[in-house]
């Protein structure tokens, strides 16, 4: 095959961050992209429906012209958040999610959840009128491994929750392990996952053997070879359950090459040219339209695409820009570290 058109792909997981970061990077979004969940986790965050609404009029003031691209917003979720607030933001069509941080878990997270309890009634809403609550499925204690903290939060804070509150809809977002697949494959049909282009293409290797490479560090960071594979099937499967949600998330260089670099692999620019590479090496490029196209749209209940995208094997390995520029700095691309010969036209 040198040829594969599929339906225009969606992003179920995008951090575009603010100001000069948001103009830089959303044009690798729009661009291939038709709609993107759009992470709260600015700062200060993204907690009510009016903030929301002003995110999204930012967003759509940067996108270049011409570009066919919608934000799907999200509210941050904190123990404070006002039920009502959530309900009329969904009935009017400006919230799609909300998301769950556990305070400190990962990058401006320090506002999120320390106690489940405080939150429930607006869980208790979300279930009640259908809106999916993403999931960061990570715990914080400092006493549990940072390889074993998405293991343990499904068995100590998502199976509980799901026991109080099977109508939830739920995503686990960036499932990193063996343990997160399987669990999302023993729910119902209020359960699904995104799974992120990187985890598919690295493991923990890549961020510490031979010296530690901080763009390739992460939260959930990448784990064992074996979850990685584990992570392949499922994407490749056909599954509904899972879909594509990069987790793209721009951090300008000086932030990430630094004694305490920030968290964060921005993937958005090769995501669909890596994509189709796993996908070849899967022998399951007929399933690369399911993952990327089709599964995410099925469980938020929206229509798929009817545009389309083509990509194209080349015999030579295409060439990605290796930083993308953000105002004065810049942010370094995802580099696969393998050759990569699909091109995406349109």
């Amino acid at each position: 095959m040198t040829t594969l058109t599929i339906r225009r792909p969606d992003d179920w997981h995008l951090h575009l961050r603010d100001g000069d970061v948001l103009e830089g990077v959303l044009p690798h979004t729009s661009r291939n992209f038709a709609r993107a969940i759009i992470m709260p986790n600015l700062v200060p965050p993204v907690v009510t429906t009016a903030q929301a609404a002003a995110y999204r009029d930012r967003i759509l003031k940067a996108l270049p012209k011409g570009d066919d691209f919608t934000p799907l917003m999200t509210l941050y979720l904190t123990e404070t958040t006002d039920p009502a607030d959530v309900e009329a933001g969904f009935r009017d069509g400006l919230i799609t999610a909300v998301k769950l941080y556990p305070a400190g878990a990962t990058t401006n997270s320090q506002s999120g959840v320390r106690d489940l309890a405080k939150v429930h009634s607006v869980l208790e809403k979300m279930a009640e009128i259908g809106l999916p609550l993403c999931v960061h499925g990570e715990v914080t204690d400092p006493a549990i491994d940072i390889f074993d903290r998405e293991a343990v939060f499904l068995e100590t804070v998502l199976a509980p929750l799901r026991e109080r509150l099977p109508g939830l809809r739920v995503v686990l977002e960036h499932v990193t392990t063996e343990n997160g697949v399987d669990y999302v494959k023993a729910q119902d049909k209020n359960v699904g996952a995104t799974i992120t282009t990187h985890h598919l293409m690295i493991n923990r290797n890549a961020i510490l053997a031979g010296g530690i490479r901080p763009h390739y560090y992460c939260l959930p960071v990448a784990k064992r070879e074996k979850h990685r594979l584990a992570l392949r099937a499922a994407a490749t499967s056909g599954d509904a359950r899972f879909f594509l949600g990069t987790d793209s998330a721009p951090h300008i260089d000086p932030l990430k090459e630094t004694a305490c670099g920030c968290a964060g692999i921005f993937t958005s620019i090769n995501t669909m040219a890596c994509l189709a590479e796993v996908f070849e090496q899967e022998n399951a490029l007929d399933k690369l339209e399911a993952f990327a196209s089709l599964n995410g749209p099925a469980f938020y209940g929206l229509p798929a695409n009817e545009a389309t995208l083509t990509l194209t094997r080349q015999d030579e390995p295409v060439v990605f820009p290796r930083k993308v520029a953000v105002g004065q700095d810049e942010v370094t691309v995802f580099d696969p570290m393998i050759p990569i010969h699909w091109n995406v036209g349109s």
